[in-house]
Parts: structure tokens; sequence; C-alpha cells
């Protein structure tokens, strides 16, 4: 079952839907809550993985043969394209770790994370086009931004599988792990993300997104402000503090 479990500052959303892992309303439910939990409640970092063989085998297309119309389907598209939006929105630093194949929706939530880690077995693919679809949960743009237009025309035109290394060259997997050992090299990764200034993090995100929306300009107009206020946190302070007295690399953050 998909569940939301918690370490100190380290939250782990582990997607359990054998045998693929389809998206079916359940997993949406189940993802909804564990945002809503992330959103009332923050982490300081969160890791989303998967148990089984493969991240994902895709949606279960039955939940697109019960719309009826483009009236219903657009309700459907709605939802599901809300899942990406308010995990992107968490202001914290979020981590997808890809131990297999990855298809469909959940290639678009990696997207929508700030990392993606993935084995070296890993593969990715937009396969919506055997059922005369386009993605429909922000996939196509996010990987654009991460590998530009060129490249998710090719990904979502051909609906092939796309392996680790050649995403990683793509910049749009981050680091490509070692099978062995890989979900605890995740797990760790993550973690070390959770123990830093993650006051200073939630920063970076909103900077980047002021450079998304309009580029060096735009970022640029906010970046002073938003750096500005990391002076009103325990972090800065003590980081600096620890600096002065005690050496670069001392520091021990609370997030705060």
């Amino acid at each position: 079952m998909t569940r939301l479990e918690r370490d100190g500052g380290l939250a782990v959303l582990t997607i359990d839907e054998p045998p693929l892992n389809l998206y079916t309303k359940p997993l949406q439910d189940a993802l909804l809550d564990a945002i809503g939990s992330l959103e009332e409640t923050p982490a300081r970092a969160l890791l989303i993985r998967a148990e089984g063989r493969v991240v994902s085998g895709g949606v279960d297309v039955a939940l697109f043969d019960a719309q009826s119309s483009a009236a219903e389907a657009k309700v459907l598209f709605d939802e599901l394209l809300s899942v990406p939006d308010r995990l992107a929105a968490l202001p914290f630093p979020t981590v997808f770790a890809a131990h297999g194949l990855c298809l469909t929706w959940a290639f678009e939530v990696a997207m929508a994370c700030d990392l993606l880690l993935a084995s070296s077995r890993a593969k990715f693919g937009l396969v919506e086009k055997v059922v005369g679809l386009t993605p429909t949960m922000g996939g196509t743009q996010r990987l654009a931004a991460r590998a530009g237009v060129a490249r998710a025309k090719e990904f979502v035109f051909t609906g092939e599988p796309f392996d680790a290394a050649t995403l990683e060259r793509w910049n749009v997997v981050n680091r490509v792990l070692p099978d062995e050992g890989f979900d605890e090299a995740a797990r760790e990764f993550t973690r070390q993300l959770a123990e830093g200034p993650t006051q200073a993090h939630a920063a970076t995100k909103r900077i980047l997104e002021h450079f998304e929306h309009g580029g060096v300009p735009e970022a640029n107009a906010h970046v002073t402000t938003i750096a500005a206020e990391l002076y009103n946190t325990e972090d800065l302070r003590g980081a600096v503090k620890s600096f002065l007295t005690e050496g670069p690399g001392k520091a021990r953050f609370a997030g705060r």
C-alpha cells in the first residue's frame, strides 16, 4: 500500500501498488493525501520511491475508458495535473528515485521533483501515444524545461524507452547510481538534504521559480529580497557564527 513515512526531517513516500504500480483513482487519492500531509506539516526533504520490479508500468487504461466525453476527460486531467503541481510547490527539496522502468505518470511526477536519481538499469518513457493521447500531467513541458523542446518532442512522439545514461546526458536525470545499494544511496542522499539548511533550499526554489517564469531579469528582481529574508532564520545566524569560530562545514542546521 502506498504510504508516507517520516524519519525526523526526512519524509519518504513509497509507491506500493503491486504488481505494476499502475495509476488508479485509489493511488491518486493516496498521493493527494500524502501531499496534503506534507503541505500541512512540511518535512525538510522528501524522497519518492517505489516497491516492486518496476517504478510503474503506467496508467490503468480503464481510467481513460471511463471518460465518455471531452468535458469528463478535462475534469480527470485537471485532477491528474494537480498531483505534480502541488508536489512541485512544496517548499523543501524533493527527490525522485527510479530503480527500474518508469513510465507515464511516474515519470511526470519525477519531473515535478527537484532532483531525479536513477539506477543504471532504470528506463523512462511517455508512451501515451499507444492510446492516442498526449501526456497530461505536465511531463512534456517539464521535460522540455530540462532537455529542450526538440528532445521533449522526440521523447513523446516516439514513445520509446530511454535509459538513465541518455537522460543524464540530456540533463533530465541528475545522477545515475549503481543498481546495488541504490535504495539506500537514494535515502542517504535525501537525508543529507534534510539535514542541511532547508530554509535556504526553499529560498533557492523560490528564486529558480522566478527564473522559470521570467529568466534572469525576473530572478534578479527577487533574489536579494529572498536571500535577505534568510537573516530571519536560526540556521543562517548559527552557521555564520559556526564558520567564524569553528571553521567551514561544522554547522548543524535545524530547518528554522
